[in-house]
């Protein structure tokens, strides 16, 4: 009896295994054929004039005819601008998803994304304009006619994509008064790390605290449960020193921990320290920075307008001590060093540590 049930079991098995092969060669394979590409339609201008007192204005709308097919798919679209018309140095302005094929800008958004081109401020210069499609998968990817207008750009902030801490307490130069106007708080250094800081100079036995923003307390990093770890909330503590000295702060803002090092004092000091380069004029000509009286090692220039082109540090205005480097914006410079990159022009705040060689070019917003 279980040998004849075993029989039938193959039997209805086969069956439909049959019908399925069956099943499967009736069965319909679609396939997506694309009927149109995206097709940059209109730009709500032939010319624009960026003003830069109204930043938030919004200035530019772009539509296109949506790519079609013959069976509904995702699509995704790119808006690509660029400077020249075959797209050789060009940035990505804007993304899109079906169904939505249109995308407007602020003045300022747009002349962001045409700094980054190489477009001239207060010059009058062609916009390029194309559209890339493609479905959710990155197939069928298409690119569409392309179209321009007329726009002059103004004089834009530098990308500047990085976050600054500053020293403020009794046991800095800058003491408790958390202003903005408080020229006398010195930033950390920044390092490669973006969640590691340092600061080295003279610290007087007392406390102090860091913060994000001058003349806010509402970003600060203070004494945690113990020496060594650091809390975020109002009711941090002073991290304090115990001596007059010199020290290396270093700071981690993810893992919420510092130490603090005491360092030799240093023994050379100079009379002045200048910047000198294409970014003040030329390689003659020398701009000075302002000694600290707290620490003679640091020194400041404050609002300084600075031209794209490269300087560096030199001590006395002469050539015999001179500080450079590869790094823009941040970077422990090095006796004879490369000349330091400045890519934007603007107003900026400088710092400089003769000791150790630490600078800082913050860009004032």
């Amino acid at each position: 009896m279980k040998q004849k049930m075993l029989s039938y079991n193959r039997f209805f098995l086969a069956i439909a295994v049959i019908i399925g092969l069956m099943s499967c060669e009736d069965r319909e394979i679609v396939t997506i054929d694309e009927q149109s590409p995206a097709v940059v339609m209109d730009l709500s201008t032939q010319s624009l004039m960026l003003d830069a007192n109204f930043p938030n204005n919004q200035v530019l709308t772009v539509t296109w005819k949506p790519a079609s097919f013959n069976v509904p798919v995702q699509m995704n679209y790119q808006l690509e601008i660029s400077a020249t018309e075959n797209f050789e140095n060009s940035t990505i302005l804007g993304l899109s998803t079906a169904p939505q094929n249109y995308i407007s800008f602020t003045s300022k958004q747009i002349n962001e994304a045409v700094k980054k081109i190489g477009l001239v401020p207060d010059v009058v210069q062609k916009l390029f304009f194309r559209v890339n499609s493609s479905t959710g998968l990155n197939n069928f990817q298409q690119v569409s006619n392309i179209t321009s207008l007329s726009i002059k750009p103004y004089l834009a902030s530098p990308i500047y994509n990085f976050t600054d801490l500053y020293l403020i307490g009794a046991a800095t130069a800058g003491g408790w008064d958390n202003l903005a106007t408080n020229d006398k708080i010195y930033p950390l250094l920044k390092t490669a790390n973006a969640n590691i800081y340092t600061f080295t100079g003279f610290f007087k036995a007392d406390g102090f605290k860091i913060i994000k923003t001058k003349g806010s307390w509402d970003a600060q990093y203070g004494l945690g449960a113990s020496a060594g770890l650091l809390d975020t909330s109002g009711g941090s503590g002073n991290i304090t020193i115990s001596a007059d000295g010199y020290y290396k702060l270093t700071i981690n803002i993810s893992a919420l921990t510092y130490t603090l090092e005491s360092v030799p004092t240093p023994t050379k000091t100079y009379n002045t320290i200048s910047i000198i380069g294409t970014v003040n004029g030329n390689y003659d000509t020398d701009t000075e920075l302002v000694q600290s009286s707290f620490d003679p090692h640091l020194w400041t220039l404050k609002k300084v307008k600075l031209n794209a082109g490269d300087f560096k540090f030199r001590a006395n205005k002469n050539w015999d001590v001179n500080w450079g480097s590869t790094a823009e914006y941040f970077g422990t410079a090095t006796q004879g060093g490369d000349n330091i990159p400045l890519t934007s022009e603007w107003e900026y705040d400088v710092y400089f540590n003769d000791s150790t060689g630490a600078y800082s070019l913050i860009p004032i917003k």
